[in-house]
């Protein structure tokens, strides 16, 4: 129980997961971790938050190959968000081809083949939403785009959400680090800041989805 804690405050410690990113590969580790984290069951444990707040600070730090520290925070932000899009189509593809399975079975208690349906129809209504806003959240942005090929979701539509909703994770994740990570403060509070940052990136979608289910209900029961 003691090695569990310890492990999962390393996930929130800045020092330690920037010795991890400096040990083993550097940044390109990172895109590595983030494809794992975004396509694959094993890696819904990772700390991709985190990671990519610490990479901000890594790439501020690092040796500048381009000469210009945009050019190489941009080469970063693309490298890793791509690696992130295409970890999103592996878990889709995954979820697509087994998701037959799932269709071929009988409806029992636990399991009904209208579920699917209804996460079909959710996903044709607010798939985009629901593909970027998983982005931010931990473990849901693992299992998203799995049941978006179990749902056969429309290949296009998730791959264009897919697309804006990595890069837009990765941006707000690691231009913050590469600017504020030099801060005693921010060091000190970096548990803190990332949890911050995903509550205002995730608050606005999360409020304006209930909001408009809470609509909905209303104007049906009148």
């Amino acid at each position: 129980m003691t090695d569990l804690i310890e492990f999962v405050k390393q996930l929130t410690d800045i020092k330690a997961i920037s010795s991890f990113v400096a040990a083993y590969g550097g940044l390109y580790i990172v895109a590595l971790i983030i494809f794992a984290e975004t396509g694959l069951f094993v890696g819904f444990f990772l700390p991709g938050d985190s990671l990519l707040f610490a990479s901000g600070i890594f790439i501020k730090q690092s040796p500048n190959p381009f000469g210009n520290d945009f050019l190489n925070l941009i080469y970063w932000i693309v490298l890793i968000a791509i690696a992130g899009v295409i970890g999103n189509m592996v878990g889709y593809w995954f979820g697509n081809k087994t998701g037959h399975l799932i269709f071929e079975r009988k409806d029992t208690w636990l399991f009904k083949k209208k579920h699917i349906q209804d996460a079909h129809d959710f996903y044709e209504k607010k798939g985009g939403v629901a593909i970027i806003l998983a982005r931010f959240l931990p473990i849901v942005r693992t299992f998203a785009p799995i049941v978006a090929g179990v749902v056969d979701m429309d290949k296009k539509k998730f791959l264009s959400y897919n697309i804006i909703g990595s890069f837009l994770w990765v941006a707000t994740m690691t231009i913050p680090g590469y600017f504020l990570g030099s801060i005693p403060w921010v060091e000190h509070n970096f548990e803190k800041i990332v949890i911050g940052m995903i509550l205002v990136t995730t608050g606005p979608v999360l409020f304006k989805m209930f909001f408009s289910k809470k609509k909905t209900t209303v104007s049906t029961e009148a």
